[in-house]
């Protein structure tokens, strides 16, 4: 492999992608560590890994295959023993036929290729796959596969007889992949859920449920068992629900989850919720927070008493921008307390209660306490209930500053809504400083990112007319190995802000409708929802499709909100 590597080394210097000097620098760390000096230009993070996989691969004139593109089956475990895979660094990521496709780090050594021939009865074909790659897939694909593979060792014959404490048993091992997996693919929550047949592992990543190959359904007890070890629950209870926490340790750093079981007629099922860190939180941009409105957000949030509103369904991202305005409000001269159910992002400082009603501790009651509690800020997780609204709407009119979250579609909807749960309307005037209506759209993967025409049926609903031949203002993603061939990456908020405006005031005092609120706040410069996400779309950062999927369009031909220039263009 040595003379290999030597090619490998010519090649990175001929291209300008490390000096001499850096070269001399790895050989060193590579007759120190063991390594060879390709690994050692790696580890030193002198050249990125898979620049130094690509240029391999075109050394040895063999295909480059990034496995996070491919659904990999992880039942070939079945083929290969775990002590060959690591001892040649090799995994058969696909079977067709008699030919296996088998992943190495390194294709020229025709020795194991040769080992992989024997043990696999295959004809090989070795692709070149980046060392720290495949040595991730092999972990997590024999981890996830060792209570069912023949070779990997034999599983469990019952829960019990495992004991989950060293981190290297199958079930250990495996439960420890899937929360590994889940946090480093961004995941907000771990489904894992069984059928008569199979147990289906998917992770729910920006928004979306994605199916990933996971344990077989003989390790579905187990899994539950290790679960429950890690939350602190009774293991012997399997026909009621239970909910529970764990904390996890992942690359140095602790990530808090909540653990939700289910019973089935086909066993417990697994949600986990992966909580975000006050770490997450940044500010209103990072957001996607509109330009024009976050001066005007920024100042609110300092007013010394008041309330503000966010409203959308559940995953929408209303708890993440509250708590960004929490950590702006967050200085030693203000006491901050919040009611939440459950606490999902710890923040140093804020005094923060989770409610439990088996105890009778509901939003109301823990209002209540709190306001004994000399609050500055108080944030209630959600309003679901007269009292809890009247309480807060108290709380704001007496020198309270309250942040809460409503179920309602829009903005306009919320103060309907106040008035649904008992609150007067000229206690809505008097309290309410403004309401946010927001979504979550996914952003457009900013590296295969393509200039596409629209959909002429989504132009005409977002009453866009085409003012060019190809329309070539809006983005799509094409897919690649950075968004796993999704197109998509992470993503953004689109918002709605409705201000208390003088003609506001006047509808809500007389009972108006939400719809008719809805005008008068338009009438009154309030910008909605999907106009913010059309202005996105048009920047690059995400499409139409997204926003047509997450917001209800109001836009008709015979609206006079829409006469002139409302009537937006394509060409940018």
């Amino acid at each position: 492999m040595v003379h290999h590597d030597d090619f490998v080394l010519s090649a990175l210097m001929e291209e300008g992608l490390a000096t001499r000097a850096a070269i001399d620098r790895a050989r060193k760390d590579a007759a120190e560590t063991g390594r060879c000096p390709s690994e050692s230009l790696a580890a030193l993070k002198i050249v990125e890994a898979r620049t130094i996989a690509l240029v391999r691969a075109q050394v040895a004139e063999y295909p480059f295959v990034d496995p996070a593109q491919f659904d990999v089956n992880f039942a070939n475990t079945r083929l290969l023993p775990l002590s060959i895979a690591e001892s040649v660094r090799a995994f058969p990521l696909f079977v067709i036929g008699d030919v296996a496709t088998v992943g190495m780090a390194d294709p020229l050594d025709l020795k194991s290729v040769d080992q992989l021939r024997s043990m696999l009865r295959l004809e090989v074909e070795p692709v070149l796959v980046e060392p720290e790659a495949l040595r991730t897939l092999i972990e997590r694909a024999y981890a996830l596969t060792a209570g069912s593979s023949t070779v990997a060792g034999p599983a469990p014959r019952s829960p019990g007889d495992v004991t989950l404490t060293t981190g290297k048993e199958p079930i250990v091992a495996a439960v420890n992949q899937i929360i590994a997996q889940a946090i480093d693919l961004g995941a907000s929550d771990i489904h894992i859920g069984p059928d008569e047949r199979d147990l289906h592992l998917r992770y729910r990543v920006d928004g979306g449920l994605r199916p990933f190959s996971g344990p077989g359904i003989e390790m579905h007890t187990g899994i539950v068992q290790r679960l429950k070890v890690m939350a602190d629950l009774d293991l012997t209870q399997t026909r009621r629900p239970q909910d529970g926490k764990i904390r996890y340790s992942h690359n140095g750093r602790s990530v808090d989850i909540r653990l939700s079981l289910v019973p089935t007629v086909c066993g417990e099922n697994v949600v986990m919720r992966i909580l975000s860190s006050a770490a997450g939180i940044r500010g209103f941009a990072e957001l996607g927070f509109p330009t024009d409105q976050t001066a005007y957000f920024e100042g609110l949030i300092q007013a010394p008493h008041g309330m503000i509103l966010v409203t959308g369904p559940t995953g929408s991202g209303k708890t993440t921008t509250l708590y960004t305005a929490l950590k702006r409000l967050n200085t030693a001269d203000r006491n901050i307390v919040t009611i939440e159910d459950p606490v999902e992002i710890r923040m140093p400082m804020i005094r923060q209660v989770q409610t439990s009603p088996e105890i009778g501790l509901g939003f109301a009651g823990a209002l209540r306490s709190i306001l004994r509690q000399d609050p500055d800020v108080i944030f209630v997780g959600e309003i679901r209930d007269e009292e809890t609204a009247r309480i807060s709407v108290q709380a704001a009119l007496t020198g309270h500053l309250v942040l809460s979250s409503l179920h309602t579609n829009d903005a306009a909807g919320a103060i309907p809504r106040l008035r649904d749960l008992g609150v007067a309307s000229f206690a809505v005037n008097a309290a309410l400083l403004c309401v946010i209506a927001q979504r979550l759209v996914r952003r457009v993967c900013p590296d295969c990112a393509r200039s596409c025409a629209p959909d002429p049926a989504l132009l005409q609903r977002f009453s866009l007319v085409p003012a060019g031949p190809d329309g070539t203002s809006f983005v799509r993603g094409a897919g690649c190995a950075k968004c796993a061939s999704q197109g998509v990456r992470g993503r953004v908020g689109i918002y709605e802000v409705l201000k208390l405006t003088p003609g506001v005031r006047r509808l809500v005092e007389e009972l108006a409708p939400a719809e008719a609120i809805r005008r008068g706040a338009v009438a009154e410069g309030m910008k909605e929802m999907w106009r913010d996400g059309l202005e996105k779309a048009k920047l690059g950062l995400t499409t139409l499709d997204e926003i047509g999927r997450v917001v209800a369009v109001q836009a008709t031909e015979d609206d006079a909100r829409f006469s002139g220039a409302a009537a937006l263009k394509v060409a940018a």
